[in-house]
């Protein structure tokens, strides 16, 4: 309500007023950017630029010396191929010269070209009426051949390409090929790729000190979703689903398995999530505690009379994720990891940290409107940045007395007051998150950022600008797993041509073993 007269108040309280009034502004013109932003998308239109990084994990890095910051100049070129030597001969060389040797001039080049094999197999009716046909060379399953296999998966996945290009270029060099046998390369018998990249995600949730996750818009059947990224720097996982809600991101650390799970995780997880005591003492009571599927879980909930509840936290919801927490954790994934995420609701499970950079944005992107709130927010980035900088150094020498004094420094930091009200309120909710943000002083190896889950996403997000979303199941899951497979290659320093090869069973290809090995063994391969 507007004060009865204007003229009664003072300055000071008028210029209160108006600080509170630029912040109701402030909120309401949020609230219509986001919906414009919302019109846009739904328009396909442009949207509104995103907000520039603060710059908070680069700021801090100790400076670097003068010899180090001078530019490195390019390496020798080592083809990873054999080179062929090819004499040239000097022409017009006058009478007398003296020869001096060769001069090197290395070319790489490419070759690409179609070819077409008929193989005459051999056909043979023995005495008892048995047909025998000669086999297939190994590699060759189908009408196209692997190392043709190999280009469409690498120029789909690795190059972003588009399923019509790919087809285009193929038809240019002379291959006889439609968009939808393009189409059937892509997706078709693609079920070892999905399985080793659920091998691979399994092999880094069961070894892992710490994976960090994110996740992103995604199309599927017509309908908006979420793909989730789990990964760190050996492995990196892609899952598409229609939600993002906490049983939903718990789904898919599961990593395939669909069993439900009544242990000590399982019941831990429903105490903390406020199910009553009693429906607990009711789940513990029966003497069944695994459970085949989502169909038997159900129905044992409905036999205790757990569907019949109206009440709120719903008592389902909460016993199946806990069930699932505890299937995670029979299957040994995330034992003594730490999950750490930029504070999305959904992510909050098992030991949890927070991304520091997610944590200082907050502040960057406060509303200021006053000279006292500029420079109320300036102090207290200034604050955060040197802090940052102190748990860089402690993870490289961490000792108990530093953790001490990091954890008093860190309350006086976001326990002051600075007048600022906005400022102030955001500072009591990170310092109510101490724990997970100060989860480094205990496990100095975890990330003190998501940014290697953001760098991984993007090529998730490039995918779906390019080809907008998948239509069927067997398609998301290819793209899943290929990305994810690209990615870990990536990581691993194995080149995902190579990679493809081996699994193709390419003529001379260079042997790959099962890239969750890798991971397990924590190596990377020579």
């Amino acid at each position: 309500m507007p004060p009865p007269s204007l003229s009664d108040l003072s300055r000071a309280e008028l210029e209160a007023l108006l600080v509170e009034l630029f912040g109701k502004v402030a909120a309401f013109e949020k609230i219509v950017g986001e919906q414009r932003e919302e019109i846009a998308r739904l328009k396909g239109l442009k949207s509104r630029p995103t907000l520039k990084p603060s710059g908070m994990d680069k700021g801090t890095d100790p400076a670097k010396s003068a010899e180090k910051e001078k530019q490195r100049r390019r390496g020798k070129v080592t083809p990873r191929v054999s080179i062929e030597d090819f004499v040239v001969k000097a022409t017009a060389v006058p009478e007398g010269s003296c020869f001096k040797g060769h001069e090197p001039f290395l070319v790489q080049d490419l070759v690409i070209s179609a070819s077409a094999t008929r193989y005459q197999r051999e056909r043979w009716i023995t005495p008892d009426g048995r047909s025998i046909l000669a086999p297939l060379p190994e590699g060759v399953d189908s009408h196209f051949g692997p190392e043709l296999r190999r280009f469409v998966l690498m120029q789909y996945h690795q190059g972003q390409s588009t399923r019509p290009r790919v087809a285009a270029l193929l038809q240019s060099v002379g291959v006889s090929i439609s968009n939808r046998q393009v189409q059937r390369l892509l997706t078709d018998k693609q079920e070892d790729f999905v399985s080793e990249a659920r091998a691979v995600l399994r092999a880094g949730l069961q070894t892992s000190p710490s994976v960090s996750v994110d996740d992103t818009g995604a199309r599927h059947a017509g309908k908006n979703g979420f793909c989730t990224q789990i990964g760190n720097d050996w492995f990196t996982w892609f899952g598409t689903r229609p939600a993002k809600s906490r049983l939903n991101f718990l789904d898919l650390l599961r990593a395939g398995h669909t069993d439900y799970v009544l242990n000590d995780a399982a019941y831990g997880d429903m105490r903390k999530h406020d199910l009553s005591a009693s429906l607990i003492a009711r789940l513990m009571a029966e003497p069944q505690t695994c459970f085949a599927d989502e169909g038997a879980w159900l129905a044992h909930l409905d036999r205790l009379g757990f569907t019949a509840l109206t009440v709120t936290p719903d008592p389902v919801r909460v016993a199946t994720e806990g069930a699932v927490w505890g299937t995670v954790r029979s299957h040994k994934f995330l034992c003594e990891a730490v999950v750490l995420s930029d504070d999305a609701g959904q992510f909050n499970v098992g030991r949890h940290a927070l991304c520091w950079i997610h944590a200082e944005r907050l502040v960057y992107k406060l509303d200021t409107f006053t000279g006292t709130q500029r420079a109320a927010q300036a102090r207290v980035r200034g604050l955060i940045w040197n802090f940052y900088a102190s748990l860089k150094a402690y993870q490289l020498n961490p000792t108990r007395h530093r953790s001490v004094a990091l954890r008093a420094r860190f309350d006086r930091i976001f326990l002051r007051r600075t007048g600022f009200a906005t400022l102030d309120r955001l500072l009591a909710r990170l310092h109510a998150n101490k724990a997970e943000l100060l989860m480094v002083l205990d496990r100095p190896e975890i990330p003190l950022h998501t940014n290697g889950s953001e760098n991984d996403i993007r090529c998730q997000v490039i995918r779906r600008k390019i080809s907008a979303g998948t239509r069927s199941d067997v398609g998301r899951d290819c793209r899943d797993a290929f990305l994810s497979l690209a990615k870990t290659c990536d990581k691993l320093r194995i080149a995902i041509w190579d990679y493809l090869g081996s699994r193709l069973k390419v003529a001379g290809h260079t042997l790959i073993e099962p890239l969750d090995h890798y991971v397990r063994a924590r190596i990377r391969p020579a």
